[in-house]
């Protein structure tokens, strides 16, 4: 759970004040951007999540592990089933989709989770194209359900100064504070399990984030920038910067069973790509052109990063 923070920025300000289109794009602080052409993949991650499912044999080759381990986040006793994860296809483009389903116990909460299982992942652009939800495709609505894409290091002990995480979570139906909707940009330096101590910064929206929503994170020279639709929502620097490597996750999991009533209630998370370029600071803009080309040259897949390289 991130520790709540408002900052007083002017982009800040706008993002919770309006809609993200009302505002002014640009960051105060003006990053060059380098064009790379499709066949240049130094560095570069990039899927389309185009697989036949969850126990295809090219999803574990590319890297990505889907979750049936126990354990937190999330309540306890909630299950994390490989079938909660799909690729279905809409509009001719393959998604990947995360089913989560709770009937307000533990024993019947269902939770889904994609993670990229090597860490080799630190500084440059992190993005993705997530659609977030703000009611359930089936059931009831009002749970505490958590919707993210985010970046994590394991931790090795309470307190482990070598923890690193990096948060988009949305929350659609409130949990840790918010009213209402709610998108959290959290970065870790550390935390201890139990009793529960986080020692972060996290800066919220209190808006819907609800559909297709760019997201984007530029970390480079002590500094983290987090975008959401070309928008700077978030900035942290100082012991919040990663000090390790990372690996790349989507996960959609239930805070608590306050919110639920009825009886059972499905939610959906989409993502229609990921993308990482190693120690470059990427715009937004720029980030999708890239993806584009690599969707125009037919390329679904790469992985180019190395752990401590570069081009």
């Amino acid at each position: 759970m991130p520790t709540r923070l408002r900052t007083g920025s002017a982009a800040l300000a706008c993002a919770i004040a309006l809609p993200l289109t009302s505002c002014a794009t640009g960051s105060p602080v003006q990053v060059e951007t380098v064009s790379a052409p499709a066949s240049a993949s130094c560095g570069l991650l990039f899927d389309d999540f185009e697989y036949d499912g969850p126990t295809d044999p090219t999803l574990h080759d590319q890297g990505w592990n889907v979750r049936s381990w126990a354990g937190g986040p999330g309540v306890p006793g909630a299950s994390w089933d490989v079938d909660n994860v799909s690729f279905p296809e809409e509009g001719g483009d393959s998604l990947l989709r995360l089913s989560s389903t709770t009937d307000g116990t533990p024993a019947g909460t269902s939770q889904a989770e994609l993670t990229f299982g090597e860490e080799k992942f630190h500084e440059g652009t992190y993005a993705a194209k997530v659609r977030f939800a703000d009611s359930p495709v089936s059931g009831q609505d009002g749970d505490t359900v958590l919707q993210t894409f985010y970046t994590i290091t394991p931790l090795a002990y309470d307190n482990d100064p070598g923890y690193s995480e990096l948060d988009f979570e949305y929350l659609p139906n409130s949990g840790w504070g918010a009213p209402a909707e709610a998108m959290y940009l959290t970065s870790y330096h550390t935390y201890q399990r139990d009793p529960w101590e986080a020692d972060n910064t996290s800066d919220v929206v209190d808006r819907s984030f609800e559909g297709w929503r760019d997201l984007v994170v530029q970390v480079e020279g002590g500094v983290v920038r987090y975008y959401v639709d070309a928008h700077l929502v978030a900035e942290h620097s100082g012991k919040y910067y990663p000090s390790s490597p990372m690996s790349i996750n989507f996960n959609q999991w239930f805070i608590d069973m306050s919110g639920h009533t009825g009886g059972p209630s499905t939610y959906v998370q989409d993502v229609d790509w990921v993308y990482h370029q190693q120690g470059e600071s990427v715009e937004p803009e720029e980030v999708n052109r890239r993806v584009g080309e690599q969707r125009d040259a037919g390329v679904s897949r790469v992985d180019e990063v190395t752990l401590g390289g570069t081009c």
